[in-house]
């Protein structure tokens, strides 16, 4: 009993000099950079798209479409408006993708829609809802580029 106890007392030494030697030191140039507030949290807006209401397109037109959908997702990255986006798998709930986009308010992310030629067609609708999450998803776009070996 007392080698297990003795035991247990040298795991958990270990662990808390493992995990005070792992501790991440605050970096404020960084935080700045990327307008963290002290919680290291900041204000995007959820998009989550939906199935539009324009079910009468061509088949060459929608690929058209969505050409261009790709075009303005790659554009708006590159600008550092929006940080996530994809598509949702197969569902029963007609809900095709999300962007995160990085601006403060829906009235920014209202503006940022507008240039998207799938939705400008309705072949694509999209609900936005403020949303508050870690300042640092905005390098999810820096760290993409260095791991995709074939482009979309």
């Amino acid at each position: 009993m007392k080698k297990s106890f003795f035991l247990l007392v040298f795991l958990l030494m270990n662990a808390i000099g493992f995990s005070q030697e792992t501790e991440v030191k605050f970096d404020e140039s960084l935080a700045k950079s990327l307008n963290a507030d002290e919680y290291g949290m900041k204000k995007y807006v959820f998009c989550l798209l939906k199935s539009g209401t324009n079910t009468t397109a061509s088949k060459e037109e929608t690929q058209k479409l969505f050409e261009g959908h790709m075009a303005n997702i790659n554009k708006l990255a590159k600008e550092g408006k929006l940080v996530v986006a994809g598509p949702f798998m197969k569902n029963d709930r007609n809900y095709r993708g999300i962007y995160i986009f990085n601006v403060e308010t829906v009235d920014e992310a209202k503006a940022l829609v507008s240039t998207d030629p799938a939705i400008k067609a309705n072949l694509l609708e999209a609900e936005l809802t403020p949303w508050y999450c870690t300042a640092a998803l905005q390098e999810t776009v820096k760290i993409h580029e260095k791991i995709t070996k074939k482009k979309m």
